[in-house]
């Protein structure tokens, strides 16, 4: 394959993907703004509180699926259809452990959640009632990042991409019937979100339906070593997106002592805009590794380089364009969702966006080249770029520049710490260049467990 067509593969993954990541982040940001215009700045504040319970059921999801996704694209790239299907299997095994727990956190736990989350009073009821129902649908959450991950590794990224963005809107109309006509408040809200997951699952179907599917579940014996290798490969998914949930409770926790319910309730704009804003990187990323780990499973280093240059160029150009949106569309971002129009949100609001979102271009590049390290299985860079910039740093770094320069120095911390992981990306990289398994050079050639 030559240059023209790595550029027309790329394109048609990426764009799909991106499409798709952006309809997909749209449950939350629909339900933000619904919520906004319904509950005011108590339901703002109490939304934003019970968001990091959906990055980790998420995150969780697109650990199972990416990291299967990508061992079922090497797999099928060397003809093992059988290591393939029992790499589904055991991603399917994988996903039911995990909705197990969570099922049963959203019966036990869900008001100790939000306690721990920092609800109080009137917001403590509304998180609490979001959490439960939220979590209690986590195995179609679960399911539906599965297969949409196989589903775009089995040659489908249309299919997938449509079940992505059809979920997210069926989210849009639910939101607004159950919160309004229905008068269902919080409940309405994730009730929507919890049906957008088995909608989305039900426009995948045709892919079985119609025998076009590469995989299927098979009996075969539970492996301890292909679940470690699911997970592993899929972790800096994962830490994506739970980073995103983490940084909402670190910063939740800072706000409310620098600016009580109202500074919570702000960020609850700019970390729903971070949301969409990460979906776009993210799918530019779950674009690439289908290419990538199917070319690294046929020795073609020229293609993987070649489709990595193409996806930090695309990322870079999505983040002039984001920033400069957010830059001049600041006011009317913070205005859209505050519907009492409250000066002190709007001003918080406003500074915040402009100074947060400065962060676009490192945080692109540290999901890219992320999921670079994980598509051509050398985990431990990916691990530790999502490590870094999703706890390791960001913490340590929020409580100081905000002990430092108060609210300022919170929304300057997400753009340190993603500048900085940058910089350790670019030189993990440089240390670690590309070779396919079939590559003869200094390192023997990549055996695949």
């Amino acid at each position: 394959m030559g240059q023209p067509g790595y550029f027309r593969t790329f394109a048609k993954y990426a764009s799909l993907n991106v499409m798709g990541m952006i309809g997909l982040s749209c449950y939350i940001l629909a339900d933000t703004f619904f919520v906004s215009q319904g509950m005011g700045t108590d339901g703002l504040a109490a939304l934003n509180l019970a968001i990091p319970i959906y990055s980790f059921i998420h995150g969780s999801g697109l650990m199972i699926g990416m990291g299967g996704g990508t061992k079922y694209s090497i797999r099928q790239s060397q003809k093992d259809s059988d290591a393939a299907n029992q790499t589904f299997t055991h991603a399917l095994l994988l996903a039911a452990v995990f909705a197990a727990a969570f099922v049963l956190a959203g019966i036990f736990l869900p008001g100790k959640i939000a306690a721990l989350f920092g609800a109080q009073g009137a917001v403590f009821e509304m998180s609490q009632t979001y959490l439960r129902v939220i979590l209690l649908f986590a195995p179609a959450f679960l399911l539906n990042n599965v297969l949409l991950c196989f589903v775009r590794n089995d040659g489908a990224p249309q299919l997938a991409m449509a079940g992505m963005i059809g979920g997210s809107l069926s989210n849009v109309v639910l939101d607004w019937v159950f919160i309004f006509p229905c008068g269902w408040g919080i409940f309405g809200a994730a009730f929507a979100t919890g049906l957008a997951p088995m909608i989305s699952m039900a426009i995948l179907s045709p892919h079985w339906l119609r025998r076009k599917n590469g995989f299927r579940p098979v009996a075969c014996r539970v492996s301890a070593r292909m679940c470690g290798g699911i997970l592993s490969s899929g972790v800096p998914s994962l830490v994506t997106e739970v980073s995103s949930g983490v940084v909402i409770i670190v910063f939740n926790s800072i706000l409310m002592d620098l600016a009580g319910n109202t500074g919570v309730a702000a960020y609850g704009v700019i970390a729903n805009l971070s949301l969409v804003v990460i979906a776009v990187y993210t799918g530019i990323a779950q674009g690439i590794q289908p290419i990538i780990s199917s070319s690294h499973g046929r020795g073609e280093a020229k293609a993987v380089s070649a489709i990595l240059r193409y996806a930090v160029i695309t990322m870079l150009a999505f983040s002039v364009v984001i920033y400069a949106g957010i830059l001049f569309g600041a006011p009317q971002i913070a205005a859209v969702f505050n519907s009492e129009g409250d000066p002190q949100l709007q001003q918080i609001a406003e500074a915040g966006l402009r100074l947060y979102f400065t962060a676009c271009p490192f945080a692109g590049f540290n999901v890219v080249i992320s999921m670079y390290f994980t598509s051509t299985e050398r985990p431990i860079p990916a691990h530790v770029i999502s490590l870094l910039r999703g706890f390791l740093i960001i913490v340590p770094m929020a409580f100081l520049l905000s002990h430092l320069i108060g609210l300022t120095g919170t929304w300057c911390a997400f753009p340190a710490t993603e500048a900085l992981v940058a910089i350790i990306g670019l030189v993990l990289a440089g240390a670690a260049p590309a070779r396919g398994p079939s590559s003869h050079g200094d390192r023997p050639p990549l055996v695949i467990s």
